[in-house]
Order: C-alpha cells, then structure tokens, then sequence
C-alpha cells in the first residue's frame, strides 16, 4: 500500500539537487545532534564517582535525556509542522550545546540533570530526529524506505564517532571539560547545518487531502488509535531490549576486567555495524514493507541479545557486539515506513513522532532498569534476560499485525 502523493522524477517532490543537499544536511545533522545520547553512556561511571551514586542512578542522566528526548519530538514535531523544519533545527542548535556546557557547570545532581534533560534532551537533540524523519518522507517518495534510512544512520554515525572521542576526551581532561569541548563542536557545526533546511515541501497540501481517503478509516481493519496504540507498545519492546547493550556495553566490559576504551570501543564497533544494517535494511523495507523488515530486525536482536549471556571474552564481546549492530539497524526506520504505509501522508509528522516518543521510552526505560537490575543482583545476566523478554513481546505484536495483514489481504507496503 502506498501514499498518494505522486512519485516525483528523481525521487523527489521539488526536482533537481535541493533535495539531496537537504538529505546531506540532515544525515549531518542527526549525526551531530545525536551526540546528547551519548555523553551519559560514555561518562557513566566518572559521572556516578564524582557524584557518589549508584549504578542505577548513575544511569538517569541518560534516561531523563531520552525522556526529554522523546517528549521533544512530538513538540518540535508540531513546531515543524506549522513553521517548516528549519526552525526547530535551529532551536536544537542552541540547545544542546547549551545543555552540555551548563551540566558541566553543573555543581548538584539535579542540576546536571535538568541541564541534559530539558536542554539537551528536551529541546536539544529532539529537533534533529522525527521533525526531520517525518521531512525527508515528503521529500523522497519513491525510494522512501532508503531516505529514510539514510538519515537515520546519522545516529548510528554518532553512535561509531562520538564515544571513542568523549572517552578520549574525559581520559584527557575530564568529564566536564569533555561535555564543554563537545557543546562548542555541535554549536559550530549544527548552525549553517539547519540554515540549508530553509525551504518548505509544496505538496503537504496535496498530502493532507489523503487523509480523508476510506483505505486510511480502519487500517488493518483496526481503529485509527488502536493501530497507533499498537505500534506505540511495539516500540517499547523492542527499544528496551536494544538500549541494555547500548546503555551498559561500557560498564559491562569493565566490569568483566577489560578497560573502559575497550568498552567503548564495543559501542563505538556495535553502532558503526548498525550503520550498515540501517541502510540495507531501508533498501529491504522498500521491497517488502516496514512490517516485515520490523519483524526481520527484531527477531535477529532477540538472537544476539540471548548470545551476549554465553559471552565473557573481549574476542566474542567485540564480535557480539558487531552481530547486534547487524541486526538493530533496522527496527527504528521501520516505524516511520509502517506509519507512511498504514495512515495518511498529512498525519505524518505527529504519528511519526508519537511512534518514535514510544521508542525512545522504552530505551530510557531499559536504560534505567538494565542498572537497577544490576544495583539488586550485582551481574547483568538478569538485566540481559529482562532485555530479551520485552524483545519477544515486540516479535510476537509484530508477528500478529502481519497474521492480520495476510488474513484481510492487506498490502504491507
């Protein structure tokens, strides 16, 4: 099933090179901003120290961050709605280079905090994520799903750059003059970024008027809120499972006796191999739907989430971690293409960023229990299998949507 908007030449609405210097912008863009998601994974355990907290408290400045993340995206997502994208990019601009450099003055925990979440997170990083997913979905029609996917590795750029640079950096000078360092980066970079994110798409217009289309009445033969609920509690699945080995891959790899570069450079390993997957798994959801390449993804983490109990060596460590990287690429793309497919092009700003508000809670949330769950049995092997309980209940949600699709002779793409 496709949108109505008509396929453009070239792949986009407005023709000519405007659109892939927008495409470029953007990966530039999510590649930068994404470094608040960061910064609380690499500086876990300096930041815990200095503060003399625990595990899990340590891990709350990387779960406020993406709450603030999550609920940013639905509030510069109606920003960009009604005053194009470019306004809140330049917003996030500002505020996460702010964010950074005021929680490095930060001289109380909840200080610290409120500076990562409101500023960073909430105002920040937010701007550069579903404002632009839901963009670059009006922009390029024809080769949506690879657009998309494009953009999106930005965060998995971010992901294989940012954390062997913040550990060199905190190695060097410390956390705060790391978060400092790396705040004038995003302000010198994310400025003239979104200054090129200037023009607005014509065809919304066209694209609302869908939205009273009889195909988009009962989606899958459910309610409008019911498919979007149903989405919405997919992504907290799987994002739970996807953040334990994100979130603690540094701390878990110190905890085993190696040092905290090795770890980081697991991370670093584990989202460079995501920026793979991501782009192969946008050019799969193009041929045979978001639901599809969202059930492919998520049982192929589930996979690798049960080796890294089995796993206790750096060689099997950095290989695992290359293995998730290979199978998670996928999954958060997929929700945008699913929301593209199953609701009206008009709606899909708002639904795109409710999706990914969902996503990103469940990553702060298994962010935060992965380190509760150590603080309580002192291993990760309970947090680990807790990760791959929500992953099954993302398999199996998936798995009947599509049972559904067969059953009423819905096309998925």
């Amino acid at each position: 099933m496709h949108d109505q908007t008509p396929p453009p030449a070239a792949g986009a609405p407005s023709g000519g090179v405007y659109p892939i210097i927008r495409l470029f912008a953007s990966l530039g863009l999510m590649t930068v901003g994404s470094v608040g998601m960061y910064v609380g994974i690499v500086g876990l355990k300096p930041i815990a120290t200095e503060f003399g907290i625990s595990r899990g408290v340590g891990s709350l400045p990387y779960a406020l961050f993406m709450l603030g993340y999550a609920v940013g995206n639905i509030l510069h997502g109606r920003i960009a709605d009604r005053y194009g994208t470019m306004v809140p990019a330049l917003i996030g601009s500002i505020a996460l280079p702010a964010g950074l450099i005021l929680s490095a003055q930060a001289e109380t925990l909840w200080q610290f905090f409120a500076a990562l979440a409101l500023l960073a997170g909430t105002l920040g990083s937010s701007a550069v994520f579903a404002p632009i997913i839901a963009d670059i979905s009006y922009w390029f029609t024809g080769r949506r799903g690879l657009a998309v996917a494009f953009v999106l590795s930005g965060s998995y750029f971010a992901g294989a750059i940012w954390p062997p640079i913040l550990q060199y950096l905190i190695d060097a000078g410390g956390w705060r003059s790391a978060f400092v360092t790396v705040g004038y980066i995003c302000l010198a970079a994310m400025l003239p970024l979104s200054a090129l994110l200037y023009r607005k798409a014509d065809h919304l217009k066209e694209a609302k008027n869908a939205a009273r289309e009889s195909r988009f009445t009962r989606p899958l033969g459910l309610a409008p809120k019911t498919l979007q609920c149903t989405i919405c509690l997919a992504g907290i699945g799987c994002c739970v499972g996807m953040s334990m080995p994100q979130v603690h891959i540094v701390a878990y790899a110190s905890d085993l006796g190696y040092n905290a570069q090795r770890g980081a450079e697991m991370l670093s390993l584990m989202l460079g191999c995501g920026i793979i997957s991501r782009l192969a798994s946008g050019w799969i959801s193009d041929r045979i739907g978001g639901l599809r390449t969202l059930l492919l993804g998520g049982g192929m983490q589930g996979v690798v989430l049960a080796a890294f109990l089995t796993a206790d060596s750096m060689m099997a460590l950095y290989i695992i971690s290359a293995c998730f990287g290979l199978s998670q690429g996928g999954v958060v793309p997929s929700y945008a293409i699913i929301v593209r497919t199953f609701f009206p092009a008009g709606e899909a700003g708002w639904r795109i960023g409710t999706a990914l508000f969902f996503t990103i809670f469940g990553m702060a949330f298994g962010g935060w229990i992965a380190g509760f769950l150590y603080d309580v049995t002192g291993s990760y092997t309970v947090s680990f299998i807790n990760a791959l309980a929500f992953n099954v209940v993302n398999f199996l949600i998936v798995a009947v949507l599509l049972t559904r699709a067969r059953h009423l002779g819905v096309a998925t793409r």
